[in-house]
This record gives structure tokens, sequence and C-alpha cells, in this order.
């Protein structure tokens, strides 16, 4: 334990000298995250902890509550006109940071963006949308292609998030550079892996309801790190706590910890025809795929590595959530066949096989206790920590075989499983192709009835456990731990820190 201690020691002391070079105002909050973000466009982004700037940063037509119910934001309200019709009233003199207005005009420009743009992430989220109609300058329709039940929540994330249209197009891809949306705060410096300044927003349309005067996100890889700076008062809040150390956070006085739901879920993603390098056994043969999810105890990763406070899942979305399939049920673990399997598909063993994961220990730790499990059926692992943002960039290229990686999760089911299995989706970084489940995936999307909609994704669950694109491990919980000066957090099951509504006490 010497090296983790010195080196959390060594880290509270250091970054509040970096920070001190900004000469931060009263009422600034700090946060501790756990990667750094990739593009700061809501139009490029993958990453979580880009979800989390952008909560400062640009709000959004539509939002999500307590309950998960879709509630307004830059929209003042919504309504179907019909069942492709989807209409939206804007608030009035809401101004983007750069003092241009949010009207019907830059809604249609930042919809025709996440359709248009190059590398767009946003694609196979509103691929649905035929084309906006500007009503008025507060009012807007958008008309789908068909009816689709999950469209109006894909907008309360970065789908529905506004940014200048003047500043998009002066800065072109450069845009995520330097972000310019219609958020509570405006992006001030960006330091890659130190930090991400914000600063409040005077013009922003619900002012009085923001208290801080900046927010700084700090970058730190290492949890232990990320809560030894929380508890030495370097950061004002920290995300993700590991469950091995909600223990230590409690036992503070200075600190408190939210512990909530969280609508995502961690697993291996199997690279089976992305790229140009030789196709090895794992990517052909979804055999061998089967035979390696056999090898692997989801229960045990759950309970060695995060102290069993995770549950294990063979499906996109936790148990809490109304699409959740109950008859789609974790596999157990099962050596003979899974040495059964190598053998039918004439596989010498052992099989060397590599896992990308990220650098931090809990991911490392899963890869370690997948390691030693996938040995007992003849593979042979090989781990490759990978920063984040280069891990999602290797992925994307299909530079990896196997990928161990989550996604944060959205209210509709949706937002967790279209774009990364069906064909022609933007983050189906595995090139998964199945005709199948292309159908099922597009009549979930036509059905409105949740019950059917839910048997539909147990099908598709069915069939992806026998495919094996991506084999679900577990889903987690939200641990975001803080100091106890900090007043007016909404644990919502996004896991996103909301800044605006937050307080900072002396």
């Amino acid at each position: 334990m010497r090296p983790i201690l010195f080196l959390a020691a060594a880290a509270a002391l250091s970054l509040p000298v970096a920070a001190s070079a900004q000469t931060n105002p009263p009422q600034t909050l700090r946060i501790g995250i756990a990667d750094d973000a990739d593009a700061l466009d809501p139009t490029l982004s993958r990453t979580l902890v880009g979800r989390f700037v952008f909560a400062s940063l640009c709000d959004k037509l539509v939002d999500i509550d307590a309950k998960l119910n879709i509630v307004p934001q830059l929209a003042q309200s919504y309504r179907w006109v019909d069942s492709k019709t989807l209409e939206f009233k804007l608030r009035p003199n809401v101004k983007f940071h750069d003092g241009t207005a949010l009207d019907g005009d830059a809604v249609k420009f930042n919809m025709d963006r996440h359709l248009n743009m190059a590398g767009s992430t946003r694609k196979g989220e509103i691929g649905g949308l035929d084309h906006v109609e500007v009503i008025d300058p507060l009012t807007v329709r958008m008309v789908l292609k068909a009816p689709n039940s999950p469209f109006l929540a894909q907008l309360t994330d970065r789908a529905g998030m506004m940014v200048s249209p003047k500043a998009a197009v002066a800065a072109g891809a450069n845009f995520g550079q330097h972000p310019v949306c219609a958020g509570p705060f405006k992006f001030t410096e960006r330091v890659p892996q130190d930090r991400i300044v914000v600063d409040k927003f005077a013009d922003y349309w619900d002012v009085g309801n923001v208290h801080l005067n900046r927010v700084v996100y700090q970058p730190i890889v290492d949890s232990t790190i990320r809560l030894s700076n929380l508890r030495a008062g370097s950061l004002d809040m920290a995300e993700r706590i590991q469950p091995p150390d909600v223990a230590t956070v409690k036992a503070d006085p200075k600190l408190k910890i939210e512990i909530f739901d969280y609508l995502g879920y961690n697993g291996l993603t199997f690279n089976i025809a992305n790229g140009s390098q030789p196709r090895t056994p794992m990517m052909k043969d979804a055999r061998v795929r089967q035979a390696f999810a056999l090898s692997i105890d989801r229960q045990a990763i759950v309970d060695v590595v995060y102290n069993g406070m995770y549950a294990p899942i063979a499906q996109p979305v936790p148990a809490f959530s109304p699409f959740y399939a109950p008859e789609v049920k974790p596999a157990g673990r099962d050596i003979a066949k899974a040495k059964a399997l190598l053998a039918e598909a004439g596989v010498k063993t052992p099989l060397s096989v590599e896992i990308m994961l990220p650098t931090t220990a809990d991911q490392r730790q899963i890869g370690e206790v997948v390691q030693s499990m996938a040995a007992e059926a003849g593979f042979d692992v090989k781990i490759k920590a990978t920063e984040f943002v280069t891990l999602l960039k290797a992925q994307a290229d299909g530079d990896y075989e196997i990928s161990l990686i989550g996604w944060s999760g959205r209210a509709d089911a949706d937002g967790n499983i279209y774009n990364f299995i069906h064909s022609g989706a933007p983050l189906n970084d595995s090139k998964y192709a199945n005709p199948a489940v292309d159908a099922l995936l597009e009549q979930t999307r036509a059905e409105t009835d949740v019950a059917a909609r839910r048997a539909l994704y147990g099908k598709i669950a069915v069939q992806s456990n026998l495919d094996l694109p991506i084999m679900y491990l577990y889903s987690q919980k939200n641990l975001i731990a803080m100091s106890t000066k900090v007043g007016g957090f909404s644990p919502i099951a996004d896991g996103l820190i909301r800044v605006k509504g937050l307080t900072l006490g002396q």
C-alpha cells in the first residue's frame, strides 16, 4: 500500500498548485472526474466525462427528472401533433454564450448537423428524423420518417443539445476545442489531462438557479487518488467512487456520498468485422466467443472487484428499467461446455486473445479476474491497458480484439442498444450485422406499448447472447462523493452532476 498512499498524498498536494494559476473566484466548485473528455462537441462526443461537462455547458431541448420523466428544458413545452410529428415551443429570450439567439432556425441547424456531420455519433440516435420545419421563431416541428417511440427520449441527452450555429460554422471541425452552447456556464479553458474550466453565463435563461461562479473539472484516473484529493479538500465532488471506498467516505465527517441506481452497463465488446487486421478465431466464430463467455463468472467479478454491490446482467439495461426482460439471465460458468465449444470450432489451445481496457484500477482488476478464469478453458488472455480516449479511437478504428468498456445508459432502452448492435449504427464498433436483430430493433422503435417493447428486447438479448457482439457483465450503481459543504445535488439515474442548483457553503 505504500506506493498508493504516496501517490495519493502527492496528488493531494500537487493538484491545488495546478489550479492556483487560474486565480479562481469565490464559489468555485472543483469536480474530480475519472477520465479526460474527448471532443467537447455534442455531435461527436462519446465519453461519460464529456457528458459531465456538457451538463454545465449545453442545455438540451428536454431533460429527465429523478423519476425518469421527460421534462422541458430549452423547450418550454412539447407535444405530439400526430404519430410522426413532434412539436416544440421554445423558451423566449434564450441566448447562446456568444449572444446569438436560440430560435427555430438554430434548432433546425443542430438537428441537421447531428444527421449530416462527418463522424456524427448522434446519427444513429435520431436517424428516424426526416426533416425539421420552422413554424415561427419559437415553434419547430420534427417530422419523422415513421412512428418512433424512443425519439423524444433521445433528445434528453447530446442529441437534444443546442450549439450556436454562428460558432459552429466559424469553427468547423474545431468547434469542440471551444464549445458555444446555451447552458448555465460558458467554456473558459481546457488543459488536456489537467482541467476543464467553465464560468457562470450571466445571460443564462434561468440564471437565478445558478449559485456557482466557476466549475473546474479535473481528470484523475485513479479512484484512490481522486478520493484522497476529496478528503484533503482539493476537490469538492468526485464521481465514480469505488464500492470498497464507500465505508471510508461514510466515516469521514467532512464528506457525504450519494448511492443511487444507474442506467448503464459494463461489458466486453468483441471485434467481429471491424478494421483490416487478420481475423482471429474470436472474431470469426461465435462458438469461440460463447466459449469465452462461458469461462467467465459475472458474479465473481462483482464480488471480487466491487464488494458485491453491482448486479450481473446479460442484457443492456438494469433490472429496475421497465424494458428489462427478467427471463434473460446470465449464463452460469461452465468450463466443460466452453472446452467442448472450442473443440467443436477446431481451435487449438491455449488460444491467445487480447483484451483492451481502460487504465483504471478496477478495470485492470476485472481484466486480471477474466484472465485467470478464461485460462481454465484454454484462453491465454493478454491485457492491454489504454488511456480511455485512445481506447475509444482504437475501438472505433477496429484496432482491437476484445474491449472492456461500459455505457452510461439512457432512460429508454433504445439508447443502450440500437446504436451499438444495429448494422448501420455509428457506435457499432463490433461491426455486428444480423438482419433478424436489425428488424427487431426497428420494430421496437415502431412499438409504443412498453410491455411489447420489453418482449422484443428480450428476443434481441437472447440472439445477441448467441452472437455475442457484446457480453454484458454487470450494471453498477452511481457513487458520487462530495464535501458536506455541497448542497442541492439531485440524484438522477443517468449519473450526471447537474451543476445548476448546486450550492457551496463555507
